[in-house]
């Protein structure tokens, strides 16, 4: 008895410690944060200079040297020695990344360490956490950088997909140089074609009789002219769009409870989607698998994953699509829902795998040249 008297005050301190540290932490964090911003708005007023306009509608803003600052937003870019964070508000901020800088992750669960990460984890598309101190030249010198596992595991994502999309926005820009070759070349012959109207202009005032052969050519070599210019356009306008795709088709395939196997149903749908895959041109297939909230995060993410590599499997070894037609399929676990999880349907609507057929508008738009009927450009 002694002992349980001893025991039951014991975990009700243990309880009120568990619960408010959280809460502490969440508190102290806001005080940080809004004192912050508090300092750096005033400041931005009086030293406009400190902002300068950057792409679009965001500002760059400039931290005094030695000046204490904390901010949170998202990578925009990244470079080998720093980034550019882009705050809620759209500013964006210059941070150097050193030796000394921490990278680490910003947990939610007080009783384990916080996993740290190395400077390359810093990706596009990151919501971070960044402290740190002004730099010489204006940039935030990161002290510590924090940022929560979702947050990354949604960076990663986006970083897979964007890569291959940067690879063909070389070729493009490649493809764009050599338009604007085409272009001056078109303009070089317009320039002599516009030599040759004013010597057909001469010959018109000393030889009437030849003066309307002259203007017919004329007339023809400012037709031949603005045809060459309209066609440079259209190139331009379907190089613009090699980098676009839109959704030809969308399929959901629903799996059993705790289970990647696919069932006979879910084989018929991709079957389906597999043969019209084949059928477009530049096509690119999308997989991403779901899960239900039956089990925890972690078991019900790698069950996500397992289920979008299953059907991947089944379309390349099955109707032999490509790996490099297949974007890296990714599982979001129990995030997203199509319906209430607190539902038997709606469980088993959540047990599933996206799939979505995408294709280059650069590839599928037809181009129009002026006196000719318009042509497909479809492509391999």
């Amino acid at each position: 008895m002694r002992i349980t008297r001893v025991m039951n005050p014991l975990f009700v301190v243990i309880v009120g410690v568990a619960v408010a540290i959280p809460a502490a932490a969440q508190d102290r964090s806001r005080r940080v944060t809004q004192p912050a911003v508090a300092v750096a708005q005033p400041q931005a007023q009086p030293q406009a200079p400190q902002q300068t306009a950057r792409a679009g509608n965001a500002q760059a803003m400039r931290v005094a040297p030695g000046q204490r600052q904390k901010i949170n937003g998202v990578i925009v870019s990244r470079e080998a020695d720093s980034i550019v964070v882009r705050d809620m508000s759209g500013v964006d901020v210059v941070v150097s990344l050193t030796g000394a800088t921490k990278v680490a992750e910003r947990k939610s669960n007080p009783f384990r360490g916080a996993k740290t990460y190395p400077i390359t984890a810093l990706l596009r598309g990151l919501q971070v956490e960044v402290e740190g101190r002004g730099g010489n030249t204006g940039t935030l010198v990161a002290d510590k950088i924090r940022f929560t596992a979702d947050d990354y595991g949604v960076a990663r994502s986006i970083e897979s997909r964007v890569n291959p999309v940067e690879g063909r926005l070389t070729v493009t820009e490649g493809r764009v140089d050599g338009a604007e070759n085409r272009l001056t070349a078109a303009e070089q012959n317009a320039q002599r074609l516009s030599g040759q109207l004013e010597e057909l202009a001469a010959v018109a005032n000393t030889a009437r009789g030849g003066a309307k052969a002259a203007q017919e050519t004329a007339d023809a070599a400012l037709t031949a002219a603005q045809a060459s210019m309209t066609a440079v356009q259209a190139t331009n306008d379907r190089i613009s769009s090699l980098d676009n795709y839109e959704a030809r088709k969308n399929i959901a395939v629903n799996f059993k409870v705790n289970s990647a196997a696919l069932t006979p149903e879910a084989k018929a749908a991709l079957d389906e989607i597999a043969t019209q895959a084949k059928t477009e041109k530049g096509y690119l297939i999308q997989v991403t698998g779901f899960a239900s909230a039956d089990g925890s995060e972690a078991k019900n993410r790698a069950l996500s994953e397992r289920r979008a590599q299953a059907v991947v499997r089944y379309l390349a070894e099955n109707h032999d699509i490509p790996l490099h037609r297949m974007i890296n399929p990714f599982g979001f676990g129990e995030l997203k829902p199509v319906a209430e999880n607190n539902t038997r349907d709606g469980r088993k609507q959540n047990r599933r795998v996206e799939v979505a057929v995408l294709v280059n508008k650069g590839l599928t738009t037809p181009i129009t040249t002026a006196g000719s009927p318009a042509q497909s450009s479809r492509n391999n």
